[in-house]
């Protein structure tokens, strides 16, 4: 319908020219199903096309450390919470860091995460950290992220001037939901840590997993809060059960929902990385490919304890899709 595709078009402009989104309108892009996807995608693509033209973000997280975490987060088969069997390791060891790091620089990954398992490091721990994120950034061209639970500032500090560039703490969900997916910790403690790390001068990276049941509204509000905390890099994860976690199957994703909402998180965050996170490969299904429309950076080679499609098929599917795939040593 023609005044349908006006209101895309509205969206783009009002986005390009730096205003705010209303919320009538915002919710519109996540349940109205007269706002026809095509042409929303192709708005959040002229946003996405204006900050970051072509080019595709490939990330590579390297599982450094799994299981025994005390935090009770159930959407989580690592969760204290949860009843699955997997395997279960200590920190790898430098050397096996650095040789996967090798492994994912010669696939083409633009930025390397670590993601450590655990409520949050202690002083003898960010010693190391500090000095694993140095050699990284000394031998490979590729941006360093890590994700190791929560910090203060001063430990913030000591990462930032080792070498790292963004530090992970997903919000996950709304503030007034986040009590029915966590008991162990609060939203407010995942808040704490992100403007740690923006005080110390890291980028944030931080998003959310839809299809936990929230509302709709709850959705625009993880967004807007990411906005507020300019978050540069923004995971949007689509939940898949991990077999054990104790929130169960939820079956509540479509993959044109997922679409609509990497295209919200585009209009809210226009000049963040947007990334198609964890379970767009069972959930986008055959439309897999869409999601580069709004999203500029997606991951490869598995997550924490679920597979993921290869780099070479991730790559693949960028190029098929008219989409470069970027590196940090081209720039």
């Amino acid at each position: 319908m023609p005044g349908q595709r006006e209101f895309c078009d509205k969206l783009e402009q009002a986005t390009q020219n730096g205003e705010k989104i209303a919320l009538e309108d915002a919710l519109r892009v996540l349940t109205d199903p007269e706002v026809p996807l095509l042409p929303l995608l192709d708005a959040a693509f002229q946003v996405r096309k204006r900050h970051f033209g072509l080019g595709v973000r490939v990330h590579i997280l390297n599982n450094v450390q799994n299981g025994l975490c005390p935090e009770d987060c159930n959407y989580c088969s690592q969760s204290v919470s949860a009843a699955g069997d997997i395997p279960v390791w200590g920190m790898k060891s430098d050397e096996t860091i650095l040789e996967e790091a090798a492994r994912a620089h010669a696939s083409g990954a633009y930025r390397y995460c670590l993601v450590l398992s655990g409520r949050g490091p202690g002083e003898e721990r960010i010693t190391h950290l500090a000095q694993v994120v140095n050699r990284l950034k000394q031998t490979f061209s590729m941006e360093v992220c890590l994700s190791a639970g929560f910090i203060d500032r001063q430990q913030a500090q000591r990462l930032k001037s080792a070498g790292l560039d963004r530090y992970n703490h997903n919000l996950n969900t709304a503030e007034e939901r986040y009590g029915t997916i966590c008991r162990t910790h609060s939203y407010n403690d995942r808040l704490s840590t992100l403007q740690a790390a923006k005080s110390a001068g890291l980028e944030v990276c931080s998003g959310i997993i839809i299809g936990m049941g929230e509302s709709p509204e709850e959705v625009v509000e993880v967004a807007t809060e990411l906005h507020r905390l300019d978050a540069r890099s923004i995971p949007v994860n689509f939940y898949v059960h991990a077999p054990g976690a104790s929130l169960g199957e939820q079956n509540r994703l479509t993959p044109e929902l997922c679409l609509r909402t990497l295209c919200l998180f585009r209009f809210l965050n226009p000049c963040a990385e947007i990334r198609a996170a964890g379970g767009r490969e069972a959930n986008l299904r055959g439309l897999e490919s869409l999601a580069l429309y709004p999203a500029n950076s997606l991951f490869a080679e598995g997550y924490l304890n679920t597979s993921g499609h290869s780099a070479d098929r991730t790559m693949a599917m960028i190029r098929d899709a008219g989409f470069t795939v970027e590196r940090v040593d081209e720039h």
